[in-house]
């Protein structure tokens, strides 16, 4: 059941639902017209309530999940909330809980499958492809003890696992090679690139390969755990100038050794950048990154991948791409750590990759207006007229 009083809201969890479970029987209810809940309801006959923050001006979403909360028996709760009522969403201890306007499909799907899993609501996660039973992962891959899952997709899974010959605590990815998915091969073969592309290279900006490992139909990467979590909630908590400055330093000197191996990323976001117990940053998740030397690409021409709030204008249009475009987005990344906004947002996906090309370069606040160059040659829109190397950041600092 999804709880909601924005229908279009409503309708992106139903998407996002129904894209993994097709069968999935949904009902949405809007608090606004339908009226709100009485305090009777008891969520009997749902295996899993969504409830939204959005519940009309009289009425807070914090209040109705603390009910919710309080009743012996009611569903799992995962809830989809704002900044404002974080801190007291956490102290009320959901089932699970996602920021409203920053829904990964991968993340979702892989929480709401562990929530049914612990409510008994379904025996195992088609999430992920062995089934998520510790016994089954410790079989396949030899070597390593499984601790907990980190992020699923159909065919693929992240964990945190312990080598068992160095008691070292790594994360694995696992990916199997499903002949019914028309772009199975492909899949296999980027995660493969994937690993080809980060083992070669010994910069301490980027994550560290540990292992590889293939099988008939399955392969898989060890690779260092970041302890200190991802850029994007350093970021949400507030970084510090000098921070913010030392943080694009280590990403562009990362940038630049890929690059120098003729490597693009691709989808360099705070997402993909990790932070390690040190303090220092980590470059990850090289999924998307292309080889400017493959004599044949693995993605057709014109195939958008990325995500649009960090896309170069030519990336978002499809359109040839070099290592400026990765210079692009670590502009955006900066803007981002220096405001704690992006500097383009929209409605949708097409809306984004519109202001990308179009919109003019946001302005920072007067007491960044030192950084304001950096911002306008990483971000202009002709790459031309760009910073032409990663380097060349590290030089304007």
């Amino acid at each position: 059941m999804i709880i909601d009083e924005q229908a279009d809201f409503r309708s992106l969890l139903m998407h996002h639902i129904t894209t993994h479970w097709p069968d999935a029987v949904i009902s949405a209810y809007d608090p606004t017209s339908a009226g709100h809940l009485p305090d009777e309801f008891s969520g009997a006959g749902n295996d899993l309530i969504l409830l939204g923050s959005a519940h009309g001006e009289d009425r807070k979403g914090v209040e109705v999940l603390a009910r919710f909360v309080a009743q012996k028996g009611f569903p799992p709760i995962v809830y989809f909330g704002t900044k404002d009522d974080e801190k007291a969403v956490r102290k009320l201890l959901p089932d699970a809980h996602f920021m409203r306007d920053r829904i990964n499909h991968d993340s979702l799907i892989a929480s709401l499958s562990d929530v049914l899993i612990a409510s008994n609501s379904v025996a195992s996660s088609s999430a992920t492809f062995v089934g998520d039973m510790r016994s089954d992962l410790e079989s396949l891959i030899k070597g390593y003890r499984f601790m907990r899952r980190l992020g699923s997709t159909e065919n693929s899974g992240v964990y945190l696992a312990e080598r068992e010959s160095t008691h070292q605590q790594v994360v694995l990815k696992v990916i199997r090679q499903m002949p019914e998915l028309g772009d199975s091969i492909g899949t296999i073969d980027r995660f493969l690139q994937e690993y080809e592309t980060i083992a070669g290279m010994d910069h301490p900006n980027i994550v560290r390969i540990y292992d590889l490992g293939v099988s008939d139909d399955h392969a898989h990467i060890a690779m260092e755990y970041l302890s200190g979590g991802d850029l994007r909630r350093k970021i949400e908590a507030g970084i510090g100038e000098q921070l913010a400055v030392e943080y694009l330093r280590q990403i562009a000197s990362a940038l630049s050794a890929v690059h120098q191996q003729g490597v693009l990323h691709r989808d360099l976001k705070p997402g993909n950048i990790m932070l390690r117990g040190n303090g220092s940053i980590a470059l990850i998740d090289f999924g998307l990154a292309k080889s400017v030397k493959l004599a044949s690409a693995i993605t057709d021409k014109g195939e958008i991948f990325g995500t649009p709030y960090y896309m170069s204008p030519e990336q978002g249009h499809g359109n040839h791409v070099d290592e400026r475009s990765d210079i692009y987005s670590l502009g955006v990344v900066f803007y981002e750590m220096l405001t704690g906004e992006k500097p383009y947002t929209g409605d949708t996906a097409m809306g984004i990759i519109f202001k990308h090309a179009q919109a003019p370069i946001p302005l920072l606040p007067p007491r960044l207006s030192q950084y304001q160059v950096i911002i306008n040659m990483t971000l202009a829109k002709a790459p031309d007229d760009r910073l032409q190397s990663a380097a060349e950041v590290g030089e304007w600092l």
